[in-house]
């Protein structure tokens, strides 16, 4: 073999050798002013997005109660109206019940009249006068 081809105990110090830097170069990143402040910021955008999502969830909870509200409002007020038709048909039936009373007692009326009128003319006749 040449010194092109490394022994295995070279290529594993090395591989070695190349991890320790990749871990240090890590580390110092870590460790950077600059990268500290992106981590601020970045916590910072977090935390602001955190408080527009709970001020959402927040404004959804009272949008969402207030149409309750009104869907309750305009269910109370749907019953209201049907009680109010329901009454309305019930004094339309009482009304006509009363009037097909009196129009009963109207014919009974008239017909006991024409009975009588008709008893009337046949006493006249009986008697001759």
């Amino acid at each position: 073999m040449g010194f092109k081809d490394p022994k295995l105990e070279d290529r594993r110090s090395a591989a070695g050798a190349a991890q320790k830097a990749a871990i240090e170069k890590f580390r110092a990143a870590l460790q950077d002013p600059i990268r500290e402040g992106q981590r601020a910021k970045r916590l910072a955008i977090q935390n602001a997005r955190r408080v527009r999502t709970a001020e959402r969830e927040v404004a959804k909870k009272a949008t969402e109660a207030r149409l309750a509200a009104e869907a309750a409002r305009e269910t109370e007020l749907a019953n209201q109206a049907a009680r109010e038709a329901e009454e309305a048909k019930t004094r339309a039936a009482a009304e006509d019940f009363e009037r097909a009373a009196a129009l009963k007692a109207e014919q009974k009326a008239n017909r006991d009249a024409r009975y009588a009128a008709r008893k009337a003319a046949k006493q006249v006749r009986r008697r001759g006068y």
